[in-house]
């Protein structure tokens, strides 16, 4: 009921932010991602979902060409991601960059004006200006010549964020943007992204709190290994499909009721 395959994709979804047709992937030959097809629509959060190990992050990396594939498709408004970067922001996980790098802040987030910059260009004061007002969006304006490693988690988390934002991109993905930062962080993270989303942009979210997804996100994609189903968060995010998704790992764990729906936190 929720899945595609290509026969029935139209010209609509080969236009859309982002349709991912039959793509695979393994490490050390070990398939960790296997013929995932969907497409999203414009203007949406879009929250991932699964078990540990399921391909999430893959999956990101898959269709952003960070990490090799076996074979498939992406489409980033109808053509390859390569021919789209700018049009494309990246918040990576938080623990997978060198937090001791020499740099401040401000010098971070400008780096997200480079693609708009071209090889040979410098970034001017017009870039320091939006890089200045992206970090005032995250709350962090204050902090712009602190070093990066003086920064705690939830700073550093934001300081990505307005990287992503100084990228003025049309589709973002983020990689577990809420993991380990503060009550703070979080809400002022949920803010960006309803802005963004005001503002007609496509955010794409690697999620693990199961509590937060009917009011976080418009549609879900369940992901474990393969495609279980994405569609309508108020469609997919259910007992059943949740129980297809992540087995038997969900009877064995502390069971909650919330939103209507029960199930096992995890």
């Amino acid at each position: 009921m929720f899945r595609q395959n290509s026969a029935q994709r139209t010209e609509a979804d080969r236009l859309a932010p982002l349709a991912v047709n039959g793509l695979s992937a393994a490490y050390h030959k070990k398939t960790v991602l296997k013929n995932v097809s969907f497409t999203v629509k414009e203007g949406e959060l879009i929250g991932i979902i699964g078990p540990n190990g399921a391909g999430k992050s893959t999956l990101m990396k898959a269709a952003l060409g960070l990490i090799p594939t076996l074979g498939g498709e992406v489409l980033v408004y109808g053509k390859p991601y390569a021919a789209q970067r700018k049009l494309v922001g990246y918040v990576p996980q938080r623990e997978s960059v060198d937090w001791d790098f020499p740099t401040n802040a401000l010098d971070v987030v400008t780096m997200g004006r480079y693609g708009r910059l071209g090889l040979f260009r410098r970034p001017g004061a017009k870039e320091k200006k939006i890089a200045m007002e992206c970090l005032d969006k995250v709350g962090l304006a204050d902090f712009a010549s602190r070093q990066i490693s003086q920064l705690s988690g939830g700073q550093q988390q934001r300081v990505f964020l307005a990287r992503a934002l100084a990228q003025d991109a049309s589709l973002y993905f983020m990689d577990e943007p809420f993991a380990g930062v503060d009550a703070a962080t979080e809400k002022a993270i949920m803010t960006l992204l309803q802005e963004l989303k005001r503002e007609g942009k496509t955010v794409i979210v690697v999620h693990h709190d199961l509590a937060t997804v009917r009011e976080y996100f418009d549609s879900v994609l369940l992901l474990n290994v393969e495609l279980q189903a994405f569609g309508p968060t108020s469609d997919v995010f259910t007992q059943e499909l949740l129980q297809r998704t992540y087995g038997g790992r969900l009877a064995f764990l502390e069971r909650h009721e919330y939103a209507g729906l029960t199930l096992a936190k995890g």
